[in-house]
């Protein structure tokens, strides 16, 4: 785990590997890191904003709740982000097939879920 994480901030041992892909798939590779990375800083940005500007709601703790998953699903996806650029990079250097991933579908299911617990907590709390 520790040489994953090692790798993801030396160049010189990614590029030691196989052979350089076309420049368009590195770049294309890239430009989806930087979009999952946009991502983790909307989470970390909602998750602040969720600590700083909702008022205390009326069930116990679902700020706070609210604010610390998103942080936490942010900083997730800004990992994730990194190590699946990494991996992609190097399969494509390998000339392998790419790595398949389910974390897109797994965090479209937690917001979905987050989503559904929200609105069940904004319909009890006008119920009262």
């Amino acid at each position: 785990m520790w040489e994953s994480i090692k790798s993801w901030f030396d160049p010189r041992e990614l590029r030691s590997v196989g052979t350089p892909p076309d420049y368009r798939f590195s770049l294309a590779n890239e430009r989806t890191f930087l979009a999952w990375l946009r991502t983790g800083l909307a989470l970390v940005a909602g998750g602040l904003a969720a600590a700083q500007f909702l008022p205390p709601l009326r069930l116990a703790h679902l700020r706070e709740t609210l604010a610390v998953a998103l942080l936490l699903l942010g900083a997730t996806v800004s990992i994730r982000a990194v190590d699946h650029w990494a991996r992609t990079e190097r399969a494509m250097r390998l000339n392998e097939e790419l790595p398949a991933s389910r974390f897109p579908a797994v965090l479209a299911l937690v917001v979905a879920v987050g989503a559904l617990l929200l609105v069940a907590a904004v319909l009890v709390g006008g119920a009262r």
